[in-house]
């Protein structure tokens, strides 16, 4: 959130509406957990009762061993909320670089003139 308030402080910005971030799958951070503590720190700053909209980029790997590019293998735990992406190629098994979810990027800031 510093990024974005120092958006809002070098432009002036007294009141922000939205922010809509895009955040990757390998990232691993929960929506859910974002937007709360999006609200705690924005508390008493031009984001004060703004909407955080979250953009989820999937997942893509690249394989150097059998060149797969694609979607990860998942990792699937009963305890885990939802299956995990790895990085592990889901055709030859070996380790895989990724190609794609890994962002976590400001892609806009709507603000009342």
């Amino acid at each position: 959130m510093e990024d974005v308030l120092g958006v809002v402080e070098a432009r002036g910005i007294e009141k922000v509406v939205r922010v809509r971030l895009a955040i990757g799958e390998l990232t691993c951070v929960q929506p859910e957990q974002l937007k709360f503590c999006y609200e705690s720190v924005t508390r008493e700053t031009a984001l004060a009762n703004s909407e955080l909209d979250i953009e989820t980029v999937p997942a893509r790997v690249r394989c150097g061993n059998c060149a797969y590019e694609g979607p990860p293998k998942y990792w699937m735990d009963s305890l885990a909320e939802a299956p995990v992406p790895t990085l592990q190629c889901p055709k030859c098994g070996k380790s895989t670089e990724a190609a794609q979810g890994h962002e976590c990027a400001i892609k806009t800031i709507q603000y009342a003139a």
